[in-house]
């Protein structure tokens, strides 16, 4: 923590909530708390405070970031079953990203804890990369390896052709999980 002023509690999380409302980009819980001079911890406990708050925050591989929810009339998603093993998680994100379609999520069923779901929130290759990337620097398993790589995404794009073509790329790279 650098020195200087901390900024303390609900200022704090105000100005946390404005960066994160301008920011183009996720921002790092190790960027905020350089900003506010205080630990990545304390972010941490400022992020979950503003999300029990209703705020629209989320966290992704590449760090916060705040998704204002989308009018039903800009965005189509879909909920697509997907099996692969890990090696070809990159390839199956870039298919859909390079269709110019978002992929919000992974979902798995999990025996003892149901339904589990994490955010991914990558829509172009550079995002993927550093999804990928943040994986191979922490050693972290992907949720779909604790169901021998059967898995659902939550995929959103402009328009139902455009989802249509994505799990068409899915099913042809033979991603798609089969009904047989």
């Amino acid at each position: 923590m650098a020195p200087g002023k901390k900024i303390l509690g609900e200022e704090r999380r105000t100005l946390i909530l404005d960066w994160l409302k301008e920011s183009p980009q996720p921002l790092t819980g190790s960027e905020l708390a350089r900003k506010t001079n205080v630990s990545r911890q304390v972010i941490v406990n400022d992020v979950t405070l503003l999300k029990a708050r209703n705020e629209p925050i989320i966290a992704t591989s590449q760090g916060y970031v705040y998704l204002p929810p989308q009018t039903p009339d800009t965005w189509k998603e879909r909920t697509v079953a997907c099996t692969h093993n890990p090696d070809r998680t990159e390839e199956e994100l870039n298919l859909l990203v390079d269709l110019g379609v978002l992929v919000k999520d992974v979902k798995i069923e999990h025996p003892i804890y149901g339904d589990l779901t994490a955010s991914i929130m990558v829509s172009n290759r550079r995002e993927v990369a550093q999804f990928i990337e943040k994986a191979k620097e922490t050693n972290a398993a992907y949720l779909s390896q604790l169901t021998n790589g059967v898995h659902l995404h939550t995929i959103a794009a402009k328009t139902d052709q455009m989802l249509d073509e994505a799990e068409q790329v899915l099913e042809d790279a033979g991603f798609l999980l089969s009904e047989n």
